[in-house]
């Protein structure tokens, strides 16, 4: 009966902001202690047909592909690839100039390598040049040295991990993550890094709101590029992006991020030597990027978004531009993930919907 009671009621909450134009398209998939309690979907997913939302369709999800990334990189060193304070070096030698040499797999994982912003020559029309992209990074002066500071690794993120992936196992991201995550779970179809081209028409298509999107020293506008750090529908709608391993951003379902969460959680994919990485503190500083205070476990930001920092201590997960968002909580074992097709410059949609399963779950612990 709980099952149904949260699932109706989140299902009502996003059928209303549907019904009053606040949202043009919404998923929402939770699981709680191993059992799905919600998979609620609602709207279209593409406005210009009418094309309904379901789901089992994928969305272009900006930087809730980072927990995918986060997730293969501690599967390498369950695997024995790679160990957490590896030299980049050893698998990467190009990479140690410009002080670089020092850069270890924890500093990519914490965000604290220094290259939070891509070489200036790297803009959307060569970023699906793997190659090109990984040169430029490896020829790359940081800002800092590694592990000193901490910022925000926009796209750089899923690069420095994919290569090193690449390296140890002569895989790129896209094939690791159907080999390690999607396929093993049954849900292939619902995470991907490089979208195959027969599944591109059935992608969501998304939407910018109309509103300018803010400008200021709030949005790394110092050191990142614009389509760093303020999130396009065009960007997430064109076929070549979708079609290139960009591994700091996905086209993911609310269910496929929840899903993997569940999974984490369970013991299913990590060990718990590795699970405890995921939520420990490991780096906490100023964000260089965007000023902001920091706390960051290997791979994740610790603490839920929009709750008291002692409510969620253990809670782990990437937000995305424009308004998705998936964690896990250990405590409450819960797996939590909402994606969307129209992009705005807050979470609004995610923290009114943590706020419904917050106070569920209060009222049945």
């Amino acid at each position: 009966m709980a099952t149904i009671e949260i699932q109706n009621r989140i299902q009502r909450h996003i059928d209303t902001l549907i019904d009053t134009g606040a949202e043009t398209g919404v998923q929402v998939a939770v699981y709680h202690h191993g059992t799905l309690i919600v998979d609620a979907v609602a709207g279209t997913a593409d406005p210009a047909t009418g094309r309904p939302l379901t789901s089992g369709t994928p969305i272009f999800s900006f930087s809730t592909g980072k927990n995918v990334a986060a997730v293969l990189a501690h599967l390498l060193v369950q695997g024995g690839l790679i160990d957490y304070d590896t030299p980049v070096t050893d698998l990467w030698p190009e990479f140690g100039v410009h002080g670089k040499a020092t850069a270890t797999l924890r500093h990519v994982l914490t965000h604290t390598v220094g290259l939070p912003a891509m070489p200036r020559q790297i803009t959307p029309r060569e970023l699906p040049d793997w190659a090109r992209v990984c040169e430029a990074l490896a020829a790359a002066e940081p800002r800092w040295p590694p592990g000193t500071a901490v910022g925000y690794h926009s796209y750089t993120f899923g690069h420095l991990v994919g290569e090193l992936a690449r390296r140890a196992t002569g895989r790129p991201m896209r094939a690791l993550l159907r080999e390690w995550i999607t396929a093993p779970l049954d849900i292939e179809g619902r995470l991907y890094f490089a979208a195959p081209k027969e599944s591109l028409a059935g992608l969501a298509r998304l939407e910018q709101q109309t509103r300018q999107w803010p400008v200021g020293p709030d949005d790394g506008a110092a050191i990142l590029a614009p389509w760093e750090s303020r999130p396009s529908a065009d960007f997430g709608n064109d076929d070549e992006i979708l079609r290139a391993d960009i591994p700091s951003v996905a086209s993911a379902t609310a269910h496929g991020l929840a899903a993997m969460f569940d999974a984490v959680l369970r013991g299913e994919l990590l060990d718990s030597a590795r699970s405890a990485h995921l939520s420990a503190l490991a780096f906490e500083g100023t964000d260089q990027v965007f000023g902001n205070p920091s706390r960051m476990a290997l791979g994740f930001p610790v603490g839920r978004i929009g709750a008291p920092a002692e409510e969620n201590s253990v809670a782990f997960g990437w937000p995305g531009g424009g308004g998705s968002y998936a964690y896990a909580d250990p405590v409450r074992g819960v797996a939590f993930a909402l994606t969307k097709t129209r992009l705005v410059p807050n979470f609004d949609t995610a923290l009114s919907v943590t706020a419904i399963l917050a106070d569920h779950l209060a009222g049945t612990s």
